[in-house]
């Protein structure tokens, strides 16, 4: 706690005192270009990896980076999702994954999970994710299986935004983009989903935006991401 106690004070004396105005600018109100959906993880930064500025993002974080379809939860994800796209008009949701996931591990195996009430039914909202990973992966083990189910699960959260209503009216309406990534602890690079390859690709200088959720093959997960250029409302092929 000391150092934590040793930064606030350096904050307050050094960072706020030598950008006071910038900080009194944003006291006035707020106006982030995106909304972040994130994992609770203390290894990701949001705004540490985007190198973004206090006022840039609007941030939404829990175990898992989860995105529950919408009246599936009481916590607080819908109405963060909500006040973001209606009352701060962002133009651009990321769902970002990260990989070594610890709620993703959890996810495939639940043993490791035991005693902890909280998490096993928070996961539960993962169930499309654990299905999808279940039916389709058994080829995969190990890291690649663990790769593979973070992947998976960024997309369904796609999926699951578009049950928001907020999120869909703007969507619709063209005003809204989707971003699917995924963070690798590893190097620090970012992999976006590409709906033209319908894999996870290194994010370049130029991303692309989900509308819908991308069709893709099932078991075709590559450690690689983009988003795409426009939007799409194709499904999962069955």
């Amino acid at each position: 706690m000391d150092h934590l106690l040793g930064g606030v004070h350096q904050f307050r004396t050094q960072v706020f005192e030598q950008e006071k105005d910038f900080f009194e600018k944003l006291a006035q109100g707020q106006s982030p270009s995106a909304l972040v959906v994130s994992c609770s993880d203390s290894r990701v930064d949001p705004n540490l990896i985007l190198q973004a500025s206090p006022g840039d993002l609007f941030s939404l974080r829990n175990a898992g980076n989860l995105v529950p379809s919408f009246g599936a939860s009481n916590g607080g994800e819908e109405a963060s999702i909500e006040f973001a796209v209606v009352a701060l008009g962002v133009k651009d949701i990321v769902v970002c994954g990260h990989s070594q996931c610890g709620a993703m591990k959890a996810l495939l195996d639940p043993a490791s999970a035991a005693g902890l009430p909280a998490v096993q039914s928070w996961l539960k909202h993962a169930e499309t994710t654990r299905r999808i990973i279940a039916e389709n992966y058994q080829h995969l083990t190990g890291a690649a299986l663990l790769d593979a189910t973070i992947q998976e699960h960024v997309l369904v959260q796609m999926e699951n935004l578009q049950t928001h209503p907020a999120v869909a009216a703007k969507m619709q309406r063209g005003e809204l983009r989707l971003h699917a990534w995924v963070y690798q602890l590893e190097t620090g690079s970012l992999l976006a989903f590409s709906s033209e390859t319908e894999t996870f690709e290194p994010l370049g200088s130029e991303t692309q935006a989900i509308g819908g959720r991308p069709r893709r093959s099932p078991g075709t997960v590559r450690q690689q991401p983009k988003i795409q250029k426009k939007a799409r409302t194709k499904k999962r092929p069955t």
